[in-house]
């Protein structure tokens, strides 16, 4: 039951309603300053925050747990670098001592390289299809709200929480292996372990392995199927990028001065961390020739003999340094961005019409 009190000339009631119109006016102000002060996410952000507040937490907070291991375990390996009076003393010199800590490299970056997938599979693909496959879609299309609104929104909030879990992780493992990087012959760097894994490679991967399962899902409007397709195209994606890589780098070519007929073949030397990309033996005429040529001899002096016939005067080693590697890095992650950046593309010229 309501009461209606009618207007007082009251001086005391007049103070008093003065008194309680002027708190009322400064509990709003108060509040107004607050919402300023702690801006939170509204309309359609948070409705797709929250729709899949589970998998974008599940993402962060595993990022959280793999930056804290990695922090311990180069201040692990520190400890031991500086034990062992590296870098004075020759790191490949440490044999089984650094085991441990290569082992620690390689079980994180077992997992770093499944990132793209996880992500692809497990985000990517359901963004849309579980939409689309409960009947969710139809709904949102009947508000009021755009479908290239509901698109950009899920297309930028997902692309935030990859790039920001990708960048944070490479960032974070290429100052754990910084320390040893250019020393450490035992790592090989155009390993998928670690191209992969550092500067821009696993963001690029990533994002389209992600944006690549948004596309197969609106095409397919089925969550279990859209996961599954995803998963062949993450692989695929891996394999291709695998097999290429190599060719984003400038091949240098080293080879040894000419000597003396019958002397003995040198072969020039390359860095120490450089990938060798093929050994041959050169010839007077600069013929290369496989390491195999006059191997079916049987006796050094007819190796000689095989050797002087073919002018073979020296060896020649084709290698990529390691300092193209952020080069090669750069070179294809934006290949790989321009390839996201057209599946968006796509997905807002044909793919918001299929998005009911």
């Amino acid at each position: 039951m309501s009461t209606f009190t009618s207007p007082s000339t009251d001086g005391k009631n007049g103070t008093t309603n003065r008194t309680m119109n002027g708190t009322m006016n400064a509990t709003t102000h108060g509040a107004g300053n607050e919402t300023t002060r702690h801006p939170r996410l509204s309309g359609m952000t948070w409705l797709v925050w929250r729709q899949h507040r589970a998998a974008y937490w599940t993402v962060l907070a595993a990022t959280v747990l793999c930056v804290a291991w990695m922090i311990y375990q180069r201040a692990q390996m520190m400890d031991f670098l500086h034990a062992y009076g590296f870098p004075a003393k020759n790191l490949d010199d440490a044999g089984k001592q650094f085991d441990p800590y290569s082992g620690a490299f390689t079980s994180v970056t077992t997992g770093l390289t499944a990132i793209p997938v996880i992500l692809g599979v497990l985000l990517g693909a359901p963004l849309f299809a579980g939409d689309l496959e409960n009947g969710t879609a139809k709904l949102i299309a009947a508000q009021s709200v755009s479908r290239n609104r509901w698109l950009a929104t899920k297309l930028a909030l997902t692309g935030l929480v990859v790039t920001v879990t990708t960048v944070t992780l490479s960032a974070v493992f290429a100052w754990w292996w910084n320390p040893i990087k250019p020393h450490y012959t035992d790592i090989d760097w155009t390993s998928r372990e670690f191209f992969n894994t550092t500067g821009p490679a696993p963001v690029a991967l990533s994002l389209l392995s992600v944006f690549g399962g948004v596309l197969i899902g609106v095409i397919l409007r089925r969550t279990l199927a859209a996961m599954v397709v995803t998963l062949g195209f993450t692989v695929a994606l891996q394999m291709v990028w695998g097999h290429f890589k190599l060719s984003l780098g400038d091949i240098v070519t080293a080879t040894s001065k000419p000597i003396s007929p019958g002397g003995m073949i040198t072969f020039p030397e390359v860095p120490r961390t450089a990938h060798v990309i093929d050994t041959s033996y050169v010839s007077g005429s600069g013929k290369l020739f496989d390491l195999t040529t006059c191997t079916d001899t049987l006796s050094e002096e007819a190796t000689t003999s095989c050797m002087k016939k073919a002018d073979i005067v020296g060896g020649s080693i084709d290698y990529i340094p390691i300092s193209q590697m952020s080069s090669m890095q750069w070179f294809g992650a934006s290949t790989l961005f321009a390839l996201t950046a057209g599946i968006v593309a796509f997905l807002f010229i044909w793919g918001r019409k299929r998005l009911v």
